[in-house]
């Protein structure tokens, strides 16, 4: 799981693109011994499997690529022929495809996601990546160009990880808009909050040159969090600091004082 400081960095909040190179065998590979990650996987993609892929022809040999490249770590091993949807089931990670347009901008060509953290799959397939991050109020213009240079120079078969927080007031790993799950309201307690922590990677694929972007969700409920000194001052300092535009879109405006002052 990430450190503390690669969640909140020391000074005032600000979006940052801190990376750290490890193996993808440690983000792909199986971590819940108790399947229970994967049987969930297998409910949403059964029953509203729209919602949960996309892809576009483009992005078939991605997928294909990937499907060969991952096989060792999926769940049983072995991907020969494996559809999107199979895939979905079989990785615990979500997993999003982008491939390099003529105009040189990354677009997302295919993606298998059962956890997002209160965005759709169907709204942004098919869009370049600026477009995707357009919703995320002052990203574009802080990270646009970093991240753009990041992915171009992205050397095959290098994993790159990230990672990224919000709250929430669930610990359901699903927050698809469909479900309109209520963000956190006043009074707060932490014991009914949850850090939900987005741990990322990046990969770029040899033959498609395609990337892979992954995505596990980690969660620690605030309660816990806060007998943690260094977490708790690092989440209350972000939040403390956090732009108003930026406080709305994670969807904490409302609690914003109360939590500062729990913590």
């Amino acid at each position: 799981m990430s450190s503390t400081a690669d969640l909140f960095p020391a000074g005032d909040f600000r979006f940052h693109l801190t990376l750290r190179r490890e193996e993808p065998t440690d983000f792909f590979r199986s971590q819940d011994s108790t399947g229970r990650l994967l049987a969930e996987r297998a409910h949403w993609l059964d029953r509203e499997p729209a919602r949960y892929v996309q892809s576009r022809p483009e992005g078939g040999p991605v997928v294909d690529e990937f499907a060969a490249w991952g096989a060792p770590w999926a769940t049983p091993p072995g991907l020969a022929g494996a559809s999107l949807t199979e895939l979905g089931k079989r990785f615990e990670p979500d997993l999003l495809f982008l491939t390099q347009d003529a105009a040189g901008r990354f677009r997302l060509q295919a993606g298998v996601v059962c956890f997002p953290s209160g965005w759709s799959l169907e709204e942004k397939i098919g869009h370049p990546v600026d477009f995707i991050h357009d919703a995320v109020p002052g990203l574009n213009l802080a990270l646009g160009n970093p991240i753009h240079q990041f992915l171009t120079r992205l050397k095959p078969g290098a994993a790159f990880f990230r990672s990224n927080w919000g709250l929430a007031g669930t610990d359901q790993l699903n927050l698809h808009p469909h479900r309109r799950i209520a963000p956190p309201t006043s009074p707060v307690g932490l014991e009914s909050l949850w850090l939900r922590i987005e741990e990322q990677v990046l990969v770029a694929l040899p033959q498609t040159r395609g990337i892979v972007f992954g995505i596990r969700i980690a969660l620690r409920r605030l309660d816990e969090l806060a007998r943690d000194v260094e977490a708790a001052t690092g989440l209350r300092r972000a939040l403390a600091t956090m732009p108003a535009e930026v406080a709305a879109y994670k969807r904490v405006e409302a609690v914003r004082d109360e939590l500062i002052a729990l913590l």
